[in-house]
C-alpha cells in the first residue's frame, strides 16, 4: 500500500476514533509508518461482531427479565467475558459462577461477592444488579 492509499476514514466503532499504525510506501519506495483511522474491511468486521454480541446480549437480557437468568449472565456477555476468565479475575470457582447465573442464586449473593463481580467488570454493584 502507498501512503496516499492509506485509508483515513473517520468512521469507527462505537463513536470512538481509534488510530492504527500501518506501513505504507512513500514516494521514494521506502516503508513508513502511517496513522490511519482504519480500513473498511476491519470496520465492517468489527461492526458485524458487535452486532452479533448485541443480539446475544439482548437475548440474555430478555431471559433475565423473564427470571430465567441472572443479570450476571448479561454483564458477562457485554464485557466480553466467559466463565473461566471471570473466575480468574474474581478468584471464585467456575462452578460457583455458573451457579450465580441462576436468577434465584444471584438474588442471595452477599455484598462481598457482588463487589468482586462488579470490580472485575468495572461497573458498580447497582449496575450489576440491573440490565
Amino acid at each position: 500500500m502507498k501512503i496516499e492509499d492509506a485509508l483515513q476514514e473517520e468512521q469507527s466503532i462505537e463513536n470512538t476514533q481509534p488510530r492504527n499504525v500501518y506501513y505504507a510506501l512513500d514516494e521514494q519506495g521506502n516503508y513508513r509508518q502511517v496513522l490511519a483511522a482504519g480500513c473498511r474491511a476491519k470496520h465492517d468486521a468489527l461492526s458485524l461482531t458487535w452486532e452479533c454480541i448485541s443480539k446475544e446480549a439482548e437475548t440474555i437480557r430478555q431471559e433475565v427479565l423473564a427470571g430465567k437468568k441472572s443479570p450476571l449472565a448479561y454483564h458477562i456477555r457485554m464485557c466480553l467475558l466467559d466463565i473461566p476468565l471471570l473466575a480468574a479475575y474474581t478468584g471464585l470457582p467456575k462452578k460457583t459462577i455458573k451457579k450465580h447465573l441462576d436468577a434465584k442464586a444471584f438474588l442471595q449473593l452477599d455484598a462481598s461477592i457482588l463487589k468482586k463481580y462488579a470490580d472485575a467488570m468495572h461497573i458498580t454493584e447497582e449496575e450489576l444488579k440491573s440490565v
